[in-house]
């Protein structure tokens, strides 16, 4: 009996090894992830789902237990930061805050802004309100970790506590600070949104698919945060097998553009595909724009020009940005990169008014309309081939 006292006292109830109990850490923490991927932020925050009620009250009782976070804060938080995104009123933007304000102390600014009432009561509207939110999760938020913890320690003894205090600091770490702190400071971009948001990593595992950011900030109700045919996007999986079961079903997806190899009549249809596909079709532009500037670099550094060569490399990596995404020294010298090179002239100017089309909230579908064909019609003009085609494919939208 004694022995058997000793033995748990040392061990806890499992007796695991050192492996095993870092295994069942991760799949707790993995677990927790995967609630706040799909449960809070997908489906509650942006209604890009509904869930069963099944999995929706086991994904709430988890949170609770693993994080203490209530379902009507994080989505009013989560909320306010798209609908001020880079502004002083986001909760967490690391262009305001600074990067290291955010990726260490990302928890602190959440529960800041959770005694904001103003927030809750603007923007948690539509978030769980029934009896077990307001006499169990609102009213004892630290008992559901509490148990845990006892569960940790019952299990694992005195391990239990690292245990348990990995489970506590990993939402705080991965998602209030790398994610709202790094995915709005560093990483690649496929879209131009109108924020400083990016891909940390086109693998979206470790944090369910939330490393794909400036692909969610560009379709923000969007169930599925992968966009390239390189990109995994783990919550995605896990809510295609719970559609599978019947525990979830999918209202919300990115637009996917349709070409159309026999179209070539610019029509209603077409400026409709446009105008949906706002976001692809700028980034193709991007795309040709960047290979122009790149083919202008070659052609200035076999010509001996170094002083042209040196001011157009070092603004490589900025040139193509809109004028309102510059700084002022950058929007002062972007006039000089091109005076003397009318093809990238072309560009920028062609490019200003195409992304002057989703504007123009005032004029009408034909006004739109006429605009999108004299607008391929001068890139068909240009007697520059990249132009040339991407009119061209604009076209085939359908």
């Amino acid at each position: 009996m004694l022995n058997s006292s000793l033995d748990f006292l040392s061990n806890g109830l499992l007796n695991w090894s050192w492996w095993q109990i870092v295994l069942f850490t991760l799949a707790m923490t993995h677990v927790t992830i995967a609630g706040v991927t799909i449960y809070l932020h997908r489906c509650q925050a942006h209604r890009a789902l509904d869930l069963h009620p099944i999995a929706s009250h086991f994904f709430r009782f988890w949170l609770w237990s693993t994080t203490g976070m209530l379902t009507g804060q994080w989505a009013a938080i989560h909320r306010k930061h798209h609908a001020k995104c880079e502004t002083e009123e986001d909760p967490h933007s690391p262009q305001t805050r600074g990067i290291w304000k955010v990726l260490l102390e990302g928890a602190e600014l959440y529960r800041a802004e959770a005694k904001n009432e103003e927030t809750l009561r603007k923007f948690s509207h539509g978030t769980p309100n029934d009896w077990l939110e307001r006499n169990l999760y609102t009213r004892y938020p630290i008992l559901g970790i509490s148990i845990m913890m006892v569960i940790d320690v019952a299990l694992f003894s005195i391990v239990g506590l690292s245990v348990w205090a990995v489970q506590m600091i990993w939402i705080p770490f991965w998602a209030a600070g790398v994610v709202n702190g790094l995915a709005h400071f560093w990483g690649y971009r496929n879209f131009s949104s109108p924020d400083a948001s990016t891909n940390i990593f086109p693998l979206g595992i470790l944090i369910g698919g939330e490393e794909l950011h400036n692909n969610h900030h560009t379709h923000a109700t969007s169930a599925k945060l992968s966009s390239k045919w390189y990109e995994f996007d783990i919550g995605w999986m896990y809510i295609r097998l719970m559609s599978a079961v019947g525990l979830a079903k999918v209202k919300k997806l990115a637009p996917t553009p349709r070409l159309s190899e026999s179209k070539s009549v610019l029509d209603q249809e077409t400026l409709q595909a446009v105008l949906s596909n706002r976001y692809e079709v700028m980034a193709c532009y991007g795309k040709a724009l960047k290979r122009a500037y790149a083919q202008e670099l070659v052609k200035l550094k076999e010509a001996g020009s170094r002083e042209k060569y040196q001011l157009m490399h070092g603004a490589r990596k900025w040139f193509h940005k809109d004028e309102d995404g510059l700084n002022e020294p950058q929007c002062k010298q972007l006039p000089e990169l091109f005076s003397d090179n009318q093809k990238l002239r072309t560009y920028i100017e062609l490019r200003k008014d195409l992304a002057a089309m989703w504007d123009r909230s005032n004029a009408s579908r034909e006004q739109l309309l006429v605009q999108l064909q004299d607008w391929v019609h001068r890139a068909e003009q240009s007697g520059i081939k990249a132009l040339q085609d991407f009119a061209l494919r604009l076209r085939r939208y359908a």
